[in-house]
């Protein structure tokens, strides 16, 4: 079984139109496994059509939660947050003066009033559980969360699995390995030959996570000013972690100079460019239909994603 992950040094060269595509075209050949591991943004599910199989929660890390019947207000737990989770109590309203000892009983003033304890932020609380071990009064617990989910569905082309991480969650990255890690085990237990990685843009955490283990990465570039720079940023990451990588072009006609440019680079660090695909909107189109170009047109850009398969195919054979 081998892997072959998309990647790009940045969002919006098209690597999901990519991905989608070469699905298509290499289920025609083989039995194939899909995983999108944009967690942060999927997208691949948009021109797949997947119907769902099975949802499962993700748990992410934990996060610390505040006792306020054990909380002694003493304030240690906000002095030992980095990260200012720690919400201070806001000051008590303005007490009424205590009744004279004349007027009977229950001149307490404010004896039996429950101190106002701390809180936690929980967009800011980063689960490190430093309060949780210097708390004195043992008022603070570490409770798991759950940070997203993930999906196994059916598409006609295999197996699709990919995940959803909510709003101002960490982990992407544990996410993006357990979403490859189902891909992968499906594509072993089933026999399958190929998992295709449609992989998250950049170059950090959550990349690594998608690059572990692949046998080939395709770098999807634009013709852009940054377009060289993005793609040497990518380039460092797969050959740090030895991951053997060929590049493409994506509307390489908008600005022929710099696809040039890009192609002079791809050439001087002895790179592969296996395929420049032109602009055309006829891509919108076959998203809006929910369907891979490649399965929608036979135009242009279809050719030029069945040539950039073509040389794929060919690296990945043994």
């Amino acid at each position: 079984m081998k892997q072959l992950v998309i990647l790009s040094g940045k969002g919006g060269t098209g690597k999901t139109t990519v991905a989608a595509a070469l699905a298509h075209l290499a289920s025609r050949e083989m039995p194939i496994v899909l995983a999108d591991a944009d967690v942060d943004a999927a997208n691949l599910e948009l021109v797949l059509s997947p119907e769902v199989q099975e949802t499962h929660d993700f748990v992410g890390g934990k996060l610390a939660i505040i006792d306020p019947d054990l909380c002694t207000a003493c304030g240690i737990c906000a002095e030992v947050c980095r990260f200012e989770a720690v919400v201070p109590p806001s000051p008590p309203p303005p007490h009424p003066p205590s009744p004279s000892p004349n007027l009977g009983r229950g001149g307490g003033g404010r004896r039996g009033e429950r101190v106002r304890a701390y809180a936690i932020d929980p967009i800011a609380c980063e689960g490190c559980a430093s309060c949780f071990y210097q708390c004195p009064a043992g008022a603070i617990r570490m409770e798991e969360q759950v940070a997203g989910r993930w999906f196994h569905s059916d598409t006609r082309f295999g197996p699709l699995f990919h995940a959803h991480l909510f709003a101002a969650q960490e982990n992407s990255g544990k996410l993006v390995t357990l979403v490859k890690q189902q891909g992968r085990l499906r594509a072993l237990d089933e026999g399958r030959e190929l998992l295709i990685v449609d992989g998250p843009p950049g170059i950090g955490c959550p990349v690594i996570a998608a690059s572990a283990g692949a046998d080939l990465a395709l770098l999807v570039v634009e013709p852009t000013v940054s377009g060289v720079h993005d793609l040497e940023r990518i380039l460092t990451t797969t050959n740090h972690f030895g991951v053997p990588a060929l590049v493409c072009i994506n509307k390489a006609d908008i600005n022929p100079r710099r696809a040039k440019e890009i192609a002079a680079f791809c050439a001087t660090q002895g790179i592969a460019l296996v395929g420049q695909v032109p602009f055309d909107t006829v891509v919108t189109e076959a998203m809006v239909q929910g369907l891979p170009v490649t399965a929608f047109s036979d135009g242009l850009v279809s050719r030029a994603l069945r040539c950039i398969w073509a040389r794929t195919r060919e690296v990945l054979r043994p």
